[in-house]
């Protein structure tokens, strides 16, 4: 990250811009930083002006306690002063739930596509399963058990315990325990997880929702909802993606609608 702008509460953010054309501010998801979404920015920069940023508490980017959503959202007003007033926003996973609920809080937003949102109405006990998380979360991060956190988020996504264990014993396992404490804003975010209405029911602009063709089913019918959901939303699937979105099959559909 190459530029800082300080959010509201005194918040130091660090962004990067790359390529030409309408501004795109690409927000990342949990266990993540904007360095996650460089791979799009670059995809998207021969028709976008794409923003990649640390999300508060990551990266390159300060903190302030306490954490509340309100905050997040006004960092994003803080970047969108800082790259020229009227941007578009692309969120990944819980990223997409923090650009709608900015879209939504009348920020400047001009449209606004998200991917896989994980709002689990199509879980079986979804709700129940999130509150879970978040309180095992919680007392993971007071004891500073970051690796215990970081296992929680693993398993929350379905990875396999021997896959978490190889994960342990991974090179990156130090970076996904410097995350881990970013995780409760996340969880702070999603809440119990369900799908909020009323705020997408608020969201003023263009809505794109997005999935992969052979994601779960749950997350699928999580992004159509979401589609469905706001006053100007498009649903489309992406044949052959995951959660794991390939840069290339995605950046064409957002620049499509980016630019529309």
């Amino acid at each position: 990250m190459d530029k800082k702008t300080t959010s509201v509460d005194g918040t130091s953010l660090a962004y990067r811009v790359t390529g030409e054309g309408p501004t795109v501010i690409l927000v990342s998801g949990a266990m993540s930083t904007g360095l996650t979404l460089a791979p799009l920015a670059a995809a998207l920069a021969d028709r976008c002006r794409a923003v990649v940023y640390d999300r508060r508490g990551r990266g390159a980017s300060g903190d302030t306690v306490p954490y509340t959503v309100e905050r997040e959202v006004a960092d994003l007003a803080a970047l969108m002063a800082a790259v020229g007033g009227e941007a578009s926003l692309f969120g990944l996973s819980s990223g997409g739930a923090l650009a709608l609920l900015a879209a939504a809080s009348g920020l400047p937003v001009r449209r606004t596509a998200v991917y896989e949102v994980p709002f689990n109405d199509f879980l079986p006990q979804g709700p129940e399963r999130q509150v879970a998380y978040a309180a095992a979360l919680d007392v993971a991060l007071a004891a500073g058990d970051l690796g215990e956190a970081a296992e929680l988020f693993l398993r929350l996504t379905g990875l396999a315990e021997e896959m978490i264990r190889r994960a342990r014993q991974s090179p990156m396992w130090p970076g996904l325990e410097l995350l881990a404490p970013s995780l409760a804003y996340d969880a702070a975010l999603m809440g119990d997880g369900l799908l909020p209405a009323d705020v997408l029911a608020r969201v003023p602009v263009p809505v794109l929702s997005v999935a992969g063709s052979v994601s779960p089913e749950w997350l699928r019918a999580g992004a159509q909802a979401v589609a469905e959901a706001v006053p100007d939303g498009t649903y489309a699937v992406l044949e052959g993606q995951t959660h794991a979105v390939e840069p290339a099959a995605l950046a064409p559909v957002l620049a499509d609608f980016f630019t529309g």
